[in-house]
């Protein structure tokens, strides 16, 4: 139930929706019960009564029933007028109760769909929110389909949950109770007995829908391993098809569809178990109303009427699609708590990396970005060791050495991807975690190896730092990254979309791309982790030169692939091990005859 009011909460304000779901309800349910008494009249008006034997008085009734007093005023227009005209009477009635049912129950509808797209759109909003506040070290410790099942499928499941349960706590019980009523004031002994199903059908089906919630997790856990298996493979289709590995990623996938399957049939039929039973029920015990009931009328044993007989009949059989209504909802509530715990666990995931409450804002950059024994783990593996660094403004440094040796994690550091642990980052002075995150950002722009574009306009793809960005600028940009001559010749230049990742584009038009986008945004500090080494020759000369573009007049931190093209670096720092080897210029590091110099000798040699 925790877990459920939990859920609950993000329907809020729900007495918007609730106040008016209530009356419309209560109108429907009213007009509803009504129409079923109104049987009692028909029946006594056409079959029961005989014309041979008219009204000569009408009994009053000293109880107030409105089904009494509505079979009484019948009476009385059949002993002033005819039993016809009591028929078209009667028949006007049901058509206003009828259309008044309709009416209120669609309003109820109509505010309780509300309520489940209003609570849909927090929940998602809340869920989606949290994962892109979420650190990034999260995301390489979680399957990416998890998280996608979880915001997609999972919040579904929830908010049907939440909104149907709420009309069946309100809807199905009042209905009930209104029928109950009906029946009560018709024959309270044989309503006692009648009733006696209602414990029996619970007691029942509490113990077909016993397991749903545990098979209900692995149903969404096995969903989301699929998601994120489907999404795998499509990123990787070239690297499949290469390999011919498409008969076994096929068999892969279907070996988790048919267990997602097969669990689903499984919690299919304890679900639809539950309805049988209870409907089953209902009719053994309507049968034996039949029975009982309809020998004490022809025995002329009972007080009760055979009008009355055929509205208790009705109504009772009616009882059983609330009863119904509240057993569906008890076996299909539990996939829906179950689905609930793993947003709600998605949504209580506290980001790794929070701002101060009293963190101030970085206004610009002014002279240098220092690390001072700087120390970082990923678990239990030490990446760096004691890095002490002073990057300063204006001036650019590399970052090389062996592959695996922590340039690519020391370059996460600088916009606090990561807080180390250990050590002090400063920028200005200002110690990293007195600052807010989103200012320390600004004054960086990034391109990484993998050239990741958009699903959108080569022109929206520039301007993403820059969303209010004009034509003109995105254009400016897009010649200082060698970009502007291919984007003239696609489809429709700045407005051709690149497609999924920039699938449309080749390795070089993508980087370019990434480049413009990064001059546009137009910060102070350049991050460039390796942004020329998945290129080939002519498009690394054309990114090459984007990139010496870009960094003119700029503090720039360079990871290069390629050593000759860092070499007028003003400060280049070897890391090895985690640890910073040397550091120097270029003439200087070659003159040390350490580790940079066998690197630049062993380049050399390959190329």
């Amino acid at each position: 139930m925790k877990t459920y009011f939990r859920l609950l909460s993000f329907a809020k304000p729900i007495e918007k929706f609730a106040i008016p779901y209530v009356i419309a309800t209560l109108f429907a349910i009213i007009f509803n019960t009504f129409l079923f008494t109104l049987l009692g009249p028909i029946m006594n008006t056409i079959f029961l009564k005989p014309c041979d034997d008219q009204i000569t008085t009408v009994t009053k009734d000293s109880s107030w029933n409105p089904m009494n007093l509505f079979s009484q005023y019948i009476d009385q227009v059949i002993l002033t007028h005819d039993k016809t005209y009591a028929l078209q009477l009667i028949c006007i009635v049901v058509i206003f109760t009828v259309l008044l049912a309709n009416f209120f129950r669609y309003f109820s509808q109509r505010y309780m769909e509300d309520l489940r797209v209003h609570t849909l759109l927090k929940l998602r909003k809340a869920v989606f929110d949290n994962v892109m506040n979420l650190h990034v070290s999260y995301f390489n410790n979680e399957r990416k389909g998890d998280i996608i099942s979880k915001v997609a499928s999972d919040v579904q499941v929830v908010q049907f949950t939440v909104t149907n349960t709420l009309q069946v706590v309100f809807k199905e019980p009042v209905q009930l109770i209104f029928y109950i009523a009906v029946l009560v004031s018709i024959s309270f002994k044989l309503t006692i007995f009648s009733l006696l199903v209602i414990p029996v059908s619970g007691f029942i089906i509490s113990k077909i829908v016993k397991r749903l919630k545990q098979q209900s997790t692995l149903s969404h856990e096995s969903f989301a391993k699929m998601i994120g298996f489907l999404d795998e493979s499509l990123s990787g289709i070239k690297i499949i098809k290469a390999f011919n590995a498409t008969f076994r990623i096929k068999e892969k996938f279907q070996k988790e569809n048919q267990f997602y399957s097969n669990l689903n049939r499984k919690m299919a039929r304890r679900q639809q178990l539950a309805s049988p039973v209870s409907q089953t029920l209902g009719v053994f015990v309507v049968v034996f109303i039949l029975l009982y009931g309809g020998s004490m009328i022809l025995s002329g044993n009972s007080d009760l009427k055979a009008g009355e007989f055929v509205i208790y009949l009705a109504t009772f059989s009616q009882v059983m699609l609330p009863i119904k209504a509240i057993t569906d909802s008890f076996s299909s509530i539990h996939s829906g708590i179950s689905a609930g715990e793993r947003v709600l666990d998605l949504i209580d995931t506290e980001p790794a990396l929070v701002n101060k409450l009293d963190a101030k804002e970085l206004s610009n950059f002014g002279t240098a970005i220092t690390l001072e024994n700087v120390s970082f783990n990923y678990g239990d593996k030490q990446i760096l060791k004691n890095i002490s660094l002073t990057i300063e403004k204006g001036k650019t440094v590399a970052l090389v050495g062996p592959s695996g040796g922590g340039k690519s994690t020391l370059m996460d550091l600088i916009p606090r991807f990561h807080d180390p642990k250990s050590g002090l980052i400063k920028i200005d002075g200002f110690d990293y975690k007195d600052l807010t995150v989103e200012s320390i950002r600004m004054q960086m722009g990034t391109v990484n190896q993998e050239s990741f574009l958009f699903n959108d306009t080569i022109q929206n793809n520039i301007a993403f730092g820059k969303p209010d960005a004009t034509i003109d600028e995105v254009i400016a940009a897009a010649k200082i990254a060698n970009a502007h001559e291919f984007i003239l010749n696609t489809e429709e230049s700045y407005q051709t979309f690149v497609g999924d990742r920039g699938n449309k584009l080749s390795g070089g038009q993508k980087q370019r791309i990434c480049i413009a986008r990064a001059v546009l945004a137009n910060p102070p500090i350049m991050l460039l982790d390796e942004a020329t080494s998945a290129l080939d020759t002519e498009s690394e000369k054309l990114v090459q030169d984007a990139l010496n573009n870009l960094m003119q007049n700029r503090t720039s931190i360079v990871i290069a692939h390629r050593l000759s093209t860092i070499q007028q670096a003003d400060l280049i720092v070897v890391i090895d091990k985690g640890e910073i080897a040397e550091s120097g210029s270029h003439q200087e590091l070659m003159g040390k005859g350490g580790l940079y110099k066998r690197l630049i000798e062993m380049q050399t040699f390959n190329d």
